[in-house]
């Protein structure tokens, strides 16, 4: 599969995803909630590491600068 996201969008994605580990370790986050945003940062951060969304895929979208 193309990469399809670009360097802003991946490193956006992994400050979300470190924002939610800081507020979920702080405490100001817990329960279902926690639990919600956990996995979200954990896609986000596999999504960021691999430079690939899937949900991208459907809509013929990228955010990455053509070659």
């Amino acid at each position: 599969m193309k990469k399809n996201m670009g360097t802003v969008d991946r490193v956006i994605r992994v400050l979300i995803a470190v924002i939610i580990l800081v507020l979920y370790f702080t405490h100001l986050i817990s329960g279902t909630l926690a639990v919600i945003l956990l996995i979200l940062a954990g896609i986000f951060a596999v999504t960021s590491l691999l430079g690939l969304c899937p949900l991208y895929l459907p809509f013929g979208l990228s955010t990455r600068k053509k070659e």
